[in-house]
C-alpha cells in the first residue's frame, strides 16, 4: 500500500468473536485507520461504540456503502451463524439440531452478503480484500454443510471464487477449527485443499487468524493467494513471527 499516511481498513463482522479481535488490532496499529461494520446498535456498543463503527446489513447493498466509502482495504469476517434448536439434552446422546433464522441462511449471508461487500469494495477502488473462510470446502459431505441444511461451505466457497475472479488483489484464509485461545504462541501451518483436515493439526486460535488478517495487508506475498490455516499445539514447533516467510510458502491462488 502507498506510504501516504495510514490506510483505512474496514473489518465487517466486527462484532463477532474473530472480527472484534481484528478491529481491536487495527485500532492499536499506527499504520491503520480502523473501521468496523456491525449489524446492530447492540453489537456496536459491545465493541466500544466508537464513531468508526458503522451499522449496516450486508444483505442490503446500499446499507453498507457508507462504511466502504473511502477505504483502502476490506477484511471480511461476516458469517451465517447456525442456532441450536431448544430442547437438546446431551445426557440422552444423539446430536443437537441446528437451524438458521429466515433470511439468515448461508446463501443470503455467506454468498449474497459477501458478494455485496466485494462489489461495493471493488467499486470503491480498494487495493486488497482479505476474506476469512473455513476449511472443509472441498468436501460436499463435510458435516458443516448439513447444519440447518444450510450448505454453508458451498456458499462460502462460491463467494471465495467470486472474489478470486473479481480482479481485486485478494487473500483468502480458510481457517481450521477456531479456538478462543491466546495468539502469537504457536507455529502456524499453511495448507491447501483441506489436506490439514486429515492431520492432527487442524485448529487455530482466533487471535492468530486475526493477526494473519492484519499481516496479509502488509506483504505483497499475501496477495492473489488462498490457503488453509491451522497451527501446531502450543509448546511444539516455533511460534510464527516471520509472516513474509509464511506467505511466501503459499503457491495456491485458489
Amino acid at each position: 500500500m502507498a506510504d501516504s499516511g495510514p490506510s483505512t481498513v474496514l473489518v465487517t463482522g466486527a462484532g463477532g468473536r474473530t472480527g472484534k479481535i481484528v478491529y481491536k488490532k487495527l485500532r492499536e496499529a499506527d499504520q491503520y485507520v480502523a473501521r468496523g461494520l456491525v449489524r446492530t446498535e447492540e453489537s456496536k456498543e459491545s465493541i466500544g461504540g466508537a464513531d468508526d463503527i458503522f451499522i449496516g446489513d450486508i444483505r442490503d447493498a446500499n446499507s453498507i456503502l457508507p462504511a466502504i466509502q473511502g477505504i483502502d482495504a476490506l477484511v471480511i469476517l461476516t458469517s451465517a451463524v447456525p442456532k441450536m434448536k431448544p430442547g437438546f439434552d446431551p445426557t440422552k446422546g444423539g446430536r443437537p439440531e441446528f437451524y438458521f433464522d429466515d433470511g439468515s441462511y448461508p446463501e443470503q449471508v455467506d454468498w449474497i452478503g459477501q458478494k455485496n461487500q466485494i462489489d461495493a469494495a471493488k467499486a470503491a477502488g480498494v487495493k486488497q480484500i482479505v476474506l476469512v473462510g473455513s476449511m472443509g470446502g472441498t468436501d460436499i459431505n463435510n458435516p458443516l454443510n448439513s447444519l440447518g441444511n444450510g450448505n454453508i461451505l458451498v456458499w462460502k466457497r462460491k463467494a471465495e471464487q467470486y472474489l478470486a475472479d473479481s480482479g481485486v488483489p485478494y487473500t483468502i484464509i480458510r481457517a481450521g477449527g477456531l479456538q478462543d485461545k491466546e495468539g502469537g504462541i504457536r507455529e502456524l501451518l499453511i495448507g491447501k485443499d483441506d489436506e490439514l483436515l486429515k492431520t492432527e493439526t487442524r485448529t487455530i486460535a482466533r487471535a492468530d487468524v486475526a493477526e494473519v488478517c492484519i499481516q496479509a495487508l502488509q506483504f505483497e506475498e499475501a496477495k492473489f493467494k488462498a490457503f488453509d490455516l491451522a497451527s501446531k499445539p502450543e509448546g511444539t514447533g516455533t511460534p510464527t513471527k516471520d509472516f513474509k516467510a509464511l506467505f511466501s510458502q503459499i503457491t495456491t491462488r485458489f
